[in-house]
């Protein structure tokens, strides 16, 4: 192979730093230590392929998407709701560009294509792409919320009001009707708890 890798090399540490770097979002909801954007981004990418699957869209292509969805905020950092509103000039495709820069021509070419659909919203991949990330932070809402982060019900209500497919609605309803260690009981044969209101 005849490409110069060493753009490539540098991604890899940058992306790194994603699982240093705290959703900021959380700390308005008062979470002491939040998730890192890295953290969510597994998550995603996760939920992805399972809305996606399920939409009868292609679920790699959907977790492929997510992956990427925040990569750029290794150089932007993790803008809220809130911070959007006074700073709307990260625009996540040049960040890729420059991000990418000196990587060889397949690659960069993959990755920016992959960022520029998820901001377009116009595949049924990006669109499951982008309810994974509603979905995803209306799950951890419910977590924090579970952990005694009553503000964390903000999060909860707007991520769902959010949801566009049939399949994240569903699934949203049933992760709100359930505990967040049901799992764990059914794994142990014991029985759910009651549902929260």
């Amino acid at each position: 192979m005849a490409d110069d890798l060493s753009a490539v090399a540098h991604f890899l540490y940058e992306a790194g730093t994603l699982k240093n770097a705290r959703r900021t979002g959380w700390w308005t909801a008062d979470v002491n230590n939040p998730e890192s954007v890295a953290e969510h981004s597994w998550r995603t990418s996760l939920i992805a392929s399972v809305i996606a699957k399920l939409e009868g869209a292609d679920p790699a292509r959907a977790a492929f998407l997510a992956v990427w969805h925040d990569t750029q905020e290794t150089r932007s950092g993790d803008v809220n709701h809130l911070g959007k509103k006074y700073s709307s000039s990260a625009d996540p495709t040049a960040i890729t560009a420059d991000q990418t820069a000196g990587m060889p021509d397949l690659l960069a070419a993959t990755i920016q294509d992959l960022v520029a659909e998820y901001e377009a919203k116009e595949t049924p991949e990006s669109v499951c792409a982008r309810d994974a990330d509603k979905l995803e932070c209306m799950l951890q809402g419910i977590e924090y919320k579970a952990q005694g982060y009553a503000n964390a019900q903000r999060w909860i209500d707007n991520s769902r009001g959010r949801l566009t497919t049939e399949t994240a609605q569903r699934l949203a309803d049933e992760l709100l009707a359930q505990g967040t260690l049901d799992w764990l009981r059914e794994a142990m044969g014991e029985q759910p708890s009651p549902p929260t209101t």
